[in-house]
C-alpha cells in the first residue's frame, strides 16, 4: 500500500481533537451482546438490580445496547486534557530492524503517571460516582494498572478508593501499589482475611496468590455491604468498552490525517477494555459495511479465553456474587499460574468482543510470555519505550505479521495498541534477562475442572 503523505513519526492532534462523545459499537451489532443474567432468578438483570452494585448512569449505559453516540461530560473532558490526545507512533526503527515492507503503527496510551489507557475509564466511572453523591469506590486490579488510574481519579474527583490487588501481583509489584497508596488508595491483597468470600477463598485454596475472579468478588462484598460506596470495574463491561472508544477515535482521526487506511488492527485481550477501544469505530465501519479489516485479539496462553474456552453464561467472580455474563471463559474458578508475568488474567472476555468474535467478525491468537517479552525487549531496544507487558501480546503479533509480509513482499499497514509502559513491571523483565521465565501453559485437564463447573441458564 503506497503512502499518499510522509508520515512523521509520531502523529499528535490537536487538543480540539479529542473526542467529544464516546462511541457506543453495539448500537451497530445486528447481534447484540447477551443481556448480564441475575443468577438467583435466572433471568436478565434489571437497572433496579443493578443500581445497589454500580452507580446509576452507569448502569444505564450498561444496559444501553442502541444509542450510537454519549456525549462526555465537560467535567471528563477537562480531565482528558491533562494526558490526551496521545500520539499515534510509526515504528519505523521496528521496520528497519525487522527488515520488513510493512508500515507498523502504534496508538500510545501510556503517556500518563498511570501508565496504562485505564485512565480513560477510571475517569468516566468516578465523575459518575461523584455526581451520584457517593463516599467512595471499591475495585479490583490485576497487574494494577487499573488500580492505580483509579486511585488518580478518585484524587482528582475527591473520592475514596479501596483496591483488592491480586496477591500474586501484590508482592510482584510493590511500587504499583505504592503510587496507589500515594494518591490515597487503600490496597488489600486478594484474597484476604477482611471479607467473608476472602476467608471462604483462602479456607479452600489455601496459599492462593489469587486471581481478578477472587479480587472482584472482595470488592463487590466491601462495596454492598458499606453505604456510600458502588463498584467499579477496569474492563469486560459494556459501560468500560464505551469510554474506551476514545482509543480508536483518536487513532483513526490520526489515520484518516494522513490517509493511512489500516490492513490489520491488533490489540491485547484480557478483559477487553484496550482491545474494544482501540477496534471501536473500526468495527463499526466494518459492521455497517463501509470497510473492512483484520482484527485480531492476542492473550496470553496461560490464560486463552478466547483460544481455549467455552462461549457461555459464567460468574465474573470466584465468589459467585456478581451477575452471569456470556462469554467466552475458562470458567470463575480458573487461576492462571503465578509464573504469567503480565496482566490479561480474567477468566473470561467481553461480551461485546465475544460476540463479534462468535460472529466472525474477527479472530484470535494465543502466544506464550517467552516470546512476548522477547518482542518486548526488541521494541524497547528499537523504539526506545519500554512497553507493559500485556501491550507486548500486541507488538509480539504485530511483528509477528510484520515478518510474514516480509515472506510475501506485501506492503500492509499494521496498527496495534500500545496499552502503557513497563516501568512497574522490572521484575518481570528481570526473570525473563535472567532465564527464569518460563511457559506454563494450562492442560486441557486444567482447563475443564473450571469449564465443568458453569452455571446452568436458560435464556
Amino acid at each position: 500500500m503506497a503512502e499518499t503523505k510522509k508520515i512523521p513519526y509520531k502523529i499528535y492532534l490537536d487538543e480540539k481533537e479529542i473526542p467529544q462523545k464516546w462511541y457506543n459499537v453495539r448500537a451497530d451489532m445486528k447481534n447484540k451482546p447477551a443481556p448480564l443474567v441475575n443468577p438467583g432468578t435466572g433471568k436478565p438483570m434489571t437497572f433496579e438490580e443493578l443500581t445497589p452494585v454500580f452507580c446509576e448512569e452507569l448502569v444505564q449505559q450498561e444496559l444501553d445496547n442502541d444509542t450510537p453516540y454519549f456525549d462526555i461530560p465537560q467535567e471528563i473532558q477537562e480531565y482528558y486534557k491533562t494526558f490526551r490526545p496521545s500520539p499515534l507512533i510509526r515504528a519505523y526503527n521496528l521496520e528497519k530492524a525487522l527488515g520488513t515492507p510493512a508500515h507498523i503503527y502504534c496508538k500510545f496510551e501510556g503517556n500518563n503517571t498511570s501508565g496504562s489507557h485505564k485512565l480513560n475509564s477510571a475517569s468516566a466511572q468516578a465523575y459518575y460516582a461523584k455526581k451520584q453523591g457517593l463516599k467512595g469506590v471499591t475495585t479490583e486490579t490485576g497487574a494494577g494498572q487499573w488500580g492505580t488510574a483509579l486511585s488518580m481519579a478518585c484524587a482528582y474527583f475527591g473520592l475514596d478508593c479501596k483496591v483488592f490487588m491480586v496477591k500474586v501481583s501484590y508482592e510482584q509489584k510493590p511500587f504499583r501499589r505504592e503510587v496507589m497508596r500515594t494518591y490515597g488508595a487503600s490496597v488489600t491483597p486478594s484474597p484476604s482475611m477482611e471479607t467473608e468470600i476472602g476467608k471462604k477463598i483462602n479456607a479452600e485454596f489455601p496459599g492462593t496468590t489469587g486471581s481478578l475472579g477472587c479480587a472482584i468478588s472482595e470488592a463487590v462484598e466491601v462495596a454492598v455491604s458499606n453505604p456510600g460506596y458502588r463498584y467499579v470495574l477496569g474492563s469486560v463491561l459494556n459501560q468500560v468498552l464505551l469510554h474506551q472508544s476514545v482509543i480508536g477515535l483518536e487513532a483513526k482521526t490520526a489515520c484518516d490525517k494522513y490517509d493511512i487506511k489500516p490492513d490489520i488492527i491488533i490489540g491485547c485481550a484480557g478483559g477487553g477494555s484496550n482491545l474494544g477501544g482501540l477496534i471501536a469505530p473500526f468495527m463499526g465501519e466494518k459492521l455497517r459495511g463501509e470497510q473492512d479489516y483484520r482484527i485480531i485479539a492476542v492473550e496470553p496462553a496461560s490464560c486463552p479465553s478466547f483460544t481455549r474456552g467455552v462461549y457461555a453464561y459464567d460468574f465474573c467472580d470466584t465468589g459467585m456474587i456478581c451477575p452471569l455474563a456470556k462469554m467466552y471463559t475458562l470458567g470463575s474458578g480458573f487461576i492462571p499460574s503465578p509464573n504469567h508475568a503480565g496482566g490479561l488474567r480474567f477468566h473470561g472476555m467481553s461480551p461485546v468482543l465475544s460476540q463479534l468474535y462468535h460472529d466472525g467478525y474477527m479472530e484470535a491468537v494465543a502466544v506464550e510470555q517467552t516470546s512476548v517479552f522477547e518482542a518486548a525487549e526488541m521494541f524497547a531496544r528499537t523504539e526506545g519505550i519500554l512497553p507493559a507487558p500485556e501491550s507486548s501480546h500486541a507488538i509480539r503479533a504485530a511483528i509477528d505479521e510484520a515478518l510474514k509480509c516480509k515472506e510475501t513482499g506485501e506492503e500492509k499497514n499494521i496498527l496495534f495498541g500500545l496499552t502503557g509502559t513497563g516501568y512497574f513491571d522490572l521484575k518481570a523483565y528481570e526473570a525473563y534477562n535472567d532465564g527464569r521465565m518460563n511457559d506454563e501453559i494450562p492442560t486441557d485437564e486444567d482447563l475443564q475442572k473450571s469449564i465443568a463447573n458453569l452455571p446452568k441458564v436458560d435464556l
